[in-house]
């Protein structure tokens, strides 16, 4: 059989490249949202850890594909009613913003989970040798609490984003033309469904082993002094 992308090699680049841009958007925004639920999971006030558990306990409860369809018909539908309230013509929320928004929820929500994990696992020496010190709260945070939270954390978080740009595909059904959408496509126009599907497939798989890569390299930058302190 000859490999023949019959002209579409563009295409699924243009898509590849959206496909990048998707997961690294989501992946800023879950990272946001993943720390902040932990923070307030991990909070001393029980409406802040009420309200991690229940950002988490909803999202994950819930598949991703119905998140991206909900999100984005549901803003369509709000953004309708707003219009006609301020008198603007059309209002509209575009496929892309929709699914960054849908992805980022859902990672931050089990971005929350490894973050408390990691938070937890710090000693609690730490933070009262901080506070001997003189040091104030967001400073014991961001100089003590948060590398050491990072360093533990970055496995998990690498796998959740190793998922998260599977999960991308799901965004193809409200239109956005990831690799998915533009691999259907070309599977629709030249009718050879392997040959597109399996390079898709490859795409992927390409796309998974440049992030363990940089996984790895992220893990290693962040376990330096941690490993001279214990050598």
């Amino acid at each position: 059989m000859t490999f023949d992308l019959y002209g579409f090699g563009p295409a699924l680049a243009a898509g590849t490249l959206m496909t990048i841009k998707l997961a690294l958007s989501a992946l800023l925004l879950g990272l946001v949202l993943g720390l902040l639920g932990a923070l307030a999971k991990t909070s001393p006030y029980k409406p802040l850890q009420w309200l991690g558990g229940t950002y988490s306990t909803i999202v994950r409860g819930i598949p991703e594909l119905l998140w991206v369809l909900l999100i984005y018909f549901g803003t369509v539908q709000l953004m309708r009613n707003l219009a006609d309230t301020l008198g603007i013509e059309s209002l509209e929320l575009s496929a892309f913003a929709a699914g960054t928004i849908a992805l980022g929820i859902c990672f931050g929500a089990y971005a929350t989970e490894v973050f408390r994990g990691a938070i937890l696992a710090i000693p609690k020496g730490h933070r009262e040798a901080g506070q001997a010190l003189g040091l104030s709260v967001p400073r014991i945070f961001w100089r003590l609490i948060l590398p050491q939270m990072w360093r533990i954390a970055l496995p998990g978080l690498g796998n959740l984003f190793m998922i998260l740009m599977k999960d991308t595909a799901l965004v193809s059904v409200i239109g956005l033309e990831e690799i998915m959408r533009r691999s259907q496509i070309a599977v629709t126009s030249s009718k050879e469904p392997f040959t597109f599907f399996l390079v898709a497939a490859f795409i992927y798989l390409s796309l998974t082993v440049l992030a363990m890569i940089g996984l790895h390299f992220l893990e290693q930058r962040a376990g330096r002094g941690f490993i001279r302190s214990t050598s």
